[in-house]
C-alpha cells in the first residue's frame, strides 16, 4: 500500500514538472521579437484593451511596433461604434496619428466624426472636422469631397445620425467657407437629408456679415425649398442683408402700394425673395414658393396674387395676367397701383400707349396714384411711339411729384428729341432733374454731345466734357469719339486733335 502511494506521489511531481515546462513561455530569440504582429492580429486585442480603459501608454508599450495601414485601422474604429467606446475610438485615433508612415484616410476621418457625434462628443468631432476640412481644401479636390465621405460611410458601418451634416454645415460656416457649406447644403439635400434651422440660421448670418448677398438669398431661398421655414433670427437676419443691399426703403414703398400698410417683417422678406426670383426670371421655382408661403401664412393673398400678375406681365402673358387680376378682385382683394403699373409697362413694351394710357386714367379714377416706375414707362413709351409731347409732359409731371425717371426712359425721350434737334431742351430738362438728384450715364452725355454737334455748339460740348468730369467719369472711347466727330463737325479741328492726342495718351497708359 506505501508502495503504491508512493508511486503516486512520485508521477504527480513529474507530471507537475512536465506541466511547468509546458505552460512556461519560450525563451525568444532576438530575431522573434523583432517581428511586429500581424495586423490581422491585431483589431481584438486593441479594441479590448481601449474598450476596458486603456490609455495612451498602454497602447504604446504593447503596440509601438504594429505596422498600421487603412483597412484596419477602419476595423479598429467600426468594433468602437457604440457610443460607450466613442472615447476609446478618438484616443486610439490620435495615437495612431502619432505612428510612423500612418496617415489617415478621409474615410477613417468620417468614421471617427460619426461616432462622436452619435456619442454627443460634438467639440471634438468639429475639431476633426476642421482638420479634414483644411486638408481637402485646395483646388485639387472635388467640392463636395468631405460631404460625399461622410454620406459612403453613413449606412450599415455606423447607426445613422443625421446630426453630423448638420454639423458639418455648422463647421465650414464657422470656418467662413460658406460658399462650400452651401454647395454641401444642396448635395446633401439631393440625398435625403435636410439640414436643420440652425444651420440654415448660421450660414445666412456669415453670408450676411461677409457681404455675399447673393450667397445669402440663396440660402434662404433653399430654406423653403426644403421645408425649413424661417424664424425671427433668419428674418432679421435678411433685414440686415437689405439694409446692406439699399434695398429696404424700395421694398418697403412696394409693400405699401401692394398691400396699403405696413406688415411684419417676415412678410416683406418673403416678398422681396419671390420678387427678386421673378426678376431673374425663374418663374417656375417663383410660383411653387409663393403659394407654399401663402399655405403656410408667410405672405398675403394681395401679394402673392400682385407678384404672379408681375411675373405674367414681365413674360407678356397678358392673358393669364388679366385673369389672374380678376381672380385676385373677386376673393376680395382690392385694386393697387403696383399691379396697374405691372400692366402699364406691359403694354409700353408692346407699344400699345394708348392702351397704357387708358390704365393710367382708371388708376386715378379708383384713387390710384402713378409713382417713379409708372411714369418712367409712360415716358419711355410714348417716346418710342413719337409721342413726344405727352412723353416730356409725363417727365415734368413726375418731377414736380418728387419722382425721377429711370436712366432707360430718360435716354429714350433725349435721343427721340435729339434726332429732331431739341437737344436745348432735352438738356434744359436734364439740368432741372440733376439739381434733383438724377446721375445721368455716360450714354446720355454722348446723345447730347452728339446733339449739340448737329446744331453746332461746340462750347456746349466741351462744357459737357468738363462736366463729366467733375462729376468724376472716366472718359471712354464712346465719349473721345462722341467729343472728335462733333468737334470736327462744328469745324473745331484743333480740339478735335487734343482730344485724339488725350485718347492715344489713354490707350498707351492702359496697355503698360
Amino acid at each position: 500500500m506505501n508502495r503504491i502511494v508512493g508511486c503516486r506521489r512520485i508521477s504527480s511531481r513529474i507530471f507537475l514538472f512536465l506541466g511547468n515546462k509546458i505552460l512556461s513561455p519560450l525563451p525568444r530569440s532576438s530575431h522573434s521579437q523583432a517581428n511586429p504582429p500581424k495586423p490581422s492580429d491585431l483589431v481584438s486585442p486593441i479594441c479590448h484593451l481601449l474598450k476596458n480603459g486603456g490609455k495612451w501608454s498602454s497602447l504604446s508599450s504593447a503596440y509601438s511596433s504594429a505596422e498600421l495601414d487603412d483597412a484596419l485601422v477602419e476595423r479598429i474604429f467600426l468594433n468602437l461604434k457604440e457610443p460607450v467606446d466613442a472615447k476609446g475610438a478618438l484616443l486610439f485615433f490620435h495615437w495612431s496619428s502619432q505612428c510612423k508612415s500612418y496617415q489617415h484616410s478621409l474615410k477613417s476621418y468620417c468614421l471617427v466624426i460619426h461616432i462622436l457625434v452619435r456619442a454627443n462628443l460634438l467639440t471634438d468631432a468639429q475639431a476633426l472636422l476642421e482638420s479634414v476640412i483644411n486638408k481637402n481644401s485646395n483646388p485639387e479636390s472635388p467640392t463636395n469631397i468631405v460631404a460625399e465621405t461622410l454620406l459612403r460611410s453613413h449606412g450599415d458601418d455606423v447607426v445613422p445620425t443625421p446630426r453630423v451634416f448638420d454639423l458639418l454645415l455648422q463647421t465650414y460656416s464657422k470656418m467662413r467657407m460658406v460658399e462650400q457649406a452651401f454647395d454641401a447644403c444642396l448635395y446633401m439635400g439631393d440625398h435625403g437629408f435636410t439640414p436643420s434651422l440652425a444651420s440654415f440660421n448660421k450660414m445666412l448670418h456669415v453670408a450676411q456679415r461677409s457681404d455675399w448677398s447673393g450667397l445669402a438669398w440663396k440660402v434662404f431661398e433653399n430654406m423653403f425649398v426644403r421645408r425649413v421655414y424661417p424664424n425671427q433670427d433668419s428674418i432679421e437676419t435678411m433685414v440686415n442683408l437689405m439694409c446692406k443691399e439699399g434695398c429696404l426703403q424700395r421694398m418697403l414703398r412696394l409693400l405699401d402700394r401692394i398691400h396699403g400698410k405696413r406688415c411684419a417683417p417676415g412678410i416683406l422678406v418673403n416678398m422681396a425673395l419671390v420678387l427678386r426670383i421673378f426678376e431673374e426670371k425663374r418663374f417656375a421655382q417663383g410660383y411653387i414658393l409663393v403659394r407654399r408661403m401663402l399655405q403656410k401664412n408667410l405672405i398675403f393673398d394681395d401679394i402673392m396674387s400682385s407678384l404672379i400678375i408681375y411675373a405674367h406681365c414681365k413674360i407678356g402673358k397678358f392673358h393669364d395676367a388679366a385673369m389672374a387680376y380678376n381672380d385676385m378682385v373677386n376673393r376680395g382683394c382690392r385694386p393697387n397701383a403696383f399691379v396697374h403699373t405691372c400692366f402699364i409697362g406691359a403694354r409700353c413694351k408692346e407699344n400699345s400707349v394708348e392702351e397704357a394710357l387708358q390704365l393710367v386714367e382708371e388708376m386715378h379714377s379708383i384713387g390710384l396714384n402713378p409713382y417713379d416706375e409708372t411714369y418712367s414707362y409712360l415716358i419711355e413709351g410714348c417716346a418710342r411711339a413719337g409721342r413726344l409731347e405727352e412723353s416730356v409732359s409725363f417727365c415734368k409731371k413726375m418731377m414736380k411729384e418728387g419722382f425721377l425717371p429711370s436712366l432707360p426712359a430718360f435716354s429714350e425721350m433725349a435721343v427721340k428729341l435729339c434726332d429732331l434737334g431739341e437737344v436745348e431742351k432735352v438738356d434744359e430738362i436734364l439740368t432741372a432733374l440733376t439739381e434733383k438728384g438724377f446721375a445721368p450715364n455716360e450714354e446720355i452725355y454722348c446723345q447730347l454731345i452728339h446733339g449739340f454737334g448737329r446744331i453746332g455748339k461746340a462750347q456746349r460740348i466741351l462744357g459737357l466734357y468738363y462736366e463729366m468730369v467733375h462729376r468724376g467719369f472716366v472718359v471712354g472711347l464712346p465719349v473721345y469719339a462722341a467729343l472728335i466727330r462733333s468737334l470736327s463737325d462744328c469745324g473745331k479741328m484743333k480740339d478735335a486733335k487734343k482730344f485724339i492726342k488725350m485718347m492715344k495718351g489713354d490707350a498707351e497708359r492702359a496697355m503698360c
